[in-house]
């Protein structure tokens, strides 16, 4: 199975403009973990990642301003991320070697065309079972 297979299409980013504020308030109503940061809507190149540990560690553990504080100031730079058509034990792998519990899916480009996370994956095998597998 590849990770185009499991991948969730609609995902939601931001753009290293965009505050931590905004970060939280979409983890929030999408009930999404980590966020891709992108360069920007219409480039929709990953240059980032922002996670709750983020928000956390970076952000309100230093004493910063949730309102103007941008993401690019807190973000993790160079995400790890996998491939369309990268195996989904690749991704996986990778999930389990960083602790992450999402990877976006790119292009060859480094454009965001999806994100994995473990829920994805645990939803693949189901769909690859057949009645009567355990």
């Amino acid at each position: 199975m590849t990770c185009g297979e499991i991948m969730t299409r609609s995902v939601v980013c931001c753009v290293p403009e965009d505050t931590i504020e905004c970060a939280a308030t979409l983890m929030k109503t999408e009930d999404v973990g980590p966020i891709p940061v992108i360069e920007s809507h219409a480039s929709r190149r990953l240059i980032g990642i922002i996670t709750d540990r983020d928000l956390v560690v970076k952000g309100i553990a230093e004493g910063r301003d949730a309102k103007s504080t941008k993401i690019r100031d807190i973000m993790t730079d160079h995400p790890v991320a996998c491939f369309e058509k990268d195996d989904v034990r690749d991704a996986i792998s990778l999930m389990a070697d960083y602790q992450f519990p999402s990877i976006p899916v790119v292009d060859d480009s480094n454009h965001v065309l999806g994100i994995i996370a473990r829920a994805d994956v645990a939803a693949g095998r189901d769909r690859g079972r057949n009645k009567g597998d355990i």
